[in-house]
């Protein structure tokens, strides 16, 4: 934990969305604002809410949490005016921009230019469930280009993000630091592995580009050599429908769960993954994915796509990792190998969310005016 100062920074994180919402870059958010805030720094957190139903200012944990309508309700866009003042009217000492991907990142980066804020950027990766927004997100960092030249500084989540950025955006390496997520998990709720030691865990928002749909679909396989293994699908998410119709469809409704654990229950999400045989996450992208740093961090074997950020997690030795176009047998085969001989990497150095905190209190230092 960062040591309380006297001194008192004025943070403004801005994220498209918050919890309750649940996803990678809220949990980032929540997790490094409210040390931040415990450390003696003035935290809000400005976000959207395109329902129009939650709260438009709260405390939460010491930090306080600003909301801004954003259209369309139905879609991803995230088109909010409403960051314009709050980032106009107060005095902030940098402004924290969360994730590039929706109308959020310019609006804020153009209003911190206009205040002559300093403002910091986390890129966030991510993939998406449409093939052509993935096939724009490179059209997108170009027409940001002139806005991330002004940021202070460029925050990565893994060095395979700055090697791509510098080169793509023709930017120098020196704009760019890598702070990654962290694998804090509460130390209580790290329990023994229960007497059943073949449940299956897909950990990740239901979208399609997670890839809960490829661990599926190897089940009927896997059932036949491992007929008590059960598949724990955690999350929630526009895509669970079509998960559940999939199941059915495979027969294997029985032994499949999908179920999300609220995403403030730390402990309870702890003592769940730390009684499965293997964790897998088999998405089309992921940066630094925080599902798995925690079942690194209670000691349960790895299945991963070679792709993204995960690959780097298997060149360490932390993960297993199979092709993303791997057939359903082929992902059988690969969980097979993991549940019998399970990769376990054993005592290894994994970044904290109090580390991620601390290198970003010395960046906001580093770029306040």
């Amino acid at each position: 934990m960062l040591k309380r100062v006297t001194s008192s920074l004025r943070i403004l994180q801005v994220t498209p969305r918050y919890f309750p919402l649940v996803g990678g870059v809220e949990n980032h958010v929540y997790q490094i604002s409210r040390r931040l805030a415990q450390a003696g720094a003035e935290v809000t957190v400005l976000t959207t809410d395109p329902s129009g139903q939650l709260a438009v200012c709260e405390q939460v944990e010491g930090v306080t949490v600003r909301r801004v309508r954003a259209w369309p309700a139905k879609r991803d866009y995230y088109f909010a005016p409403g960051i314009v003042p709050v980032i106009d009217d107060n005095d902030w000492d940098v402004v924290h921009v969360q994730s590039y991907h929706t109308a959020v990142a310019p609006t804020a980066m153009l209003a911190a230019v206009r205040a002559r804020i300093p403002f910091v950027v986390t890129f966030h990766g991510g993939g998406h469930s449409s093939g052509l927004r993935n096939k724009l997100r490179r059209l997108q960092r170009g027409l940001l280009r002139p806005l991330l030249a002004r940021a202070a500084r460029l925050v990565a989540l893994a060095s395979f993000e700055v090697d791509q950025y510098v080169s793509e955006l023709c930017l120098p390496a020196s704009r760019f630091i890598v702070i990654p997520n962290g694998a804090d998990l509460p130390p209580a709720a790290r329990t023994e592995v229960g007497s059943d030691k073949r449940i299956i865990a897909s950990i990740g928002r239901l979208e399609q580009y997670k890839g809960h749909q490829r661990i599926l679909a190897a089940m009927p396989a896997i059932l036949l050599q491992e007929p008590n293994a059960r598949l724990w699908i955690a999350g929630v998410g526009p895509y669970e429908a079509t998960l559940r119709r999939q199941a059915q469809q495979l027969g294997v409704a029985g032994q499949v769960e999908i179920r999300a654990i609220p995403a403030g229950e730390r402990a309870a999400m702890a003592s769940e993954i730390s009684r499965t045989a293997l964790v897998v996450l088999l998405s089309d992208y992921e940066t630094h994915p925080i599902a798995a740093l925690e079942a690194l961090a209670l000691g349960r074997p790895l299945l991963v796509a070679d792709n993204s950020g995960m690959r780097e997690l298997a060149q360490r030795g932390w993960a297993r990792a199979i092709p993303v176009s791997s057939s359903a047998q082929q992902v059988a085969q690969a969980v097979i190998g993991q549940l019998r001989h399970p990769l376990l990497p054993g005592a290894i150095q994994l970044p904290t969310w109090d580390d991620c905190t601390h290198e970003l209190w010395g960046l906001y230092q580093a770029v306040r005016l």
